[in-house]
């Protein structure tokens, strides 16, 4: 049998192995991800988990210390101390890839090109599967909307209201959606997402018309008036428009070439 030059590359590569610490970690991670060990519970005390593994105290505080950086536990010094499993915490996640993001330099269109391709399916999905919940949630998010617009002298709306308003609508189409990786997918961007659209409604309302921001609660108002009604795919293609229109005036001059890392600066 031959052998190929890539595959003679790859003899005598050193691989590192795994550190005890990080074995230790692997195991106690899999206890929790199973279900084996619960949010809320204490893990045996350090001198039973160090007879139990054979290791060190160093070595067993070091597998903490890793869990502690995933957020699956949380460690209390003393003699009242211990290690305690935790729930992993979504934002954890959100700040590192939103960080990677960053570090790529990935621009402001990027990230809205990435939610034209999940929001509309997510709204499809919603449309099929929605309850009374998600129509009354929907509503509610759309009367503060016209809440807002009408306690104003001016039509200009408050930007951290208006930002975090519109920025629930998107986000529970996307979390009822039923499907858990699309949720994770849009709260990862949803805070990118919602301070580029507080730098621009902050930036610009002031040459804004009333109109605008009618035709933005209309328009949330014909998507809950199709999820309500069960049509998947014209929910769809209604939230595919809409989100074209906004990324038309969220995205107009330079604003879409601007990297992340910008608004964040």
């Amino acid at each position: 049998m031959s052998v190929t030059n890539d595959s003679a590359a790859r003899v005598g590569v050193l691989v590192r192995a795994p550190k005890t610490a990080e074995i230790i970690a692997t195991h106690l991670r899999g206890q929790v991800v199973r279900g084996e060990l619960q949010p809320g519970q204490t893990l045996p005390p350090e001198t039973q988990l160090m007879e139990q593994f054979g290791v060190s105290r160093p070595t067993l505080r070091e597998a903490f210390r890793i869990l502690e950086a995933e957020s699956l536990i949380s460690v209390r010094r003393g003699s009242r101390g211990g290690a305690q499993v935790m729930m992993p915490d979504l934002s954890v996640t959100v700040r590192a890839l939103g960080l990677l993001l960053q570090i790529q330099g990935t621009t402001i269109e990027d990230v809205y090109q990435a939610r034209m391709v999940s929001e509309p399916a997510c709204a499809r999905l919603l449309a099929a599967r929605r309850d009374e919940q998600d129509l009354a949630d929907l509503a509610e998010v759309i009367e503060a909307l016209r809440t807002e617009l009408a306690a104003r002298e001016t039509f200009v709306p408050d930007p951290d209201v208006w930002t975090a308003l519109t920025g629930r609508f998107h986000e529970l189409i996307v979390q009822r959606s039923g499907n858990k990786t699309l949720a994770i997918q849009g709260a990862v961007l949803q805070d990118i997402v919602r301070t580029h659209t507080r730098t621009r409604v902050q930036g610009y309302g002031a040459a804004d018309t009333p109109e605008r921001y009618q035709r933005l609660i209309t328009s949330y108002e014909k998507f809950v008036g199709l999820i309500r009604d069960h049509q998947p795919d014209h929910a769809e293609r209604h939230w595919r428009a809409h989100m074209e229109a906004a990324g038309q005036y969220l995205l107009k001059d330079d604003l879409k070439n601007k990297a992340v890392v910008e608004l964040f600066s």
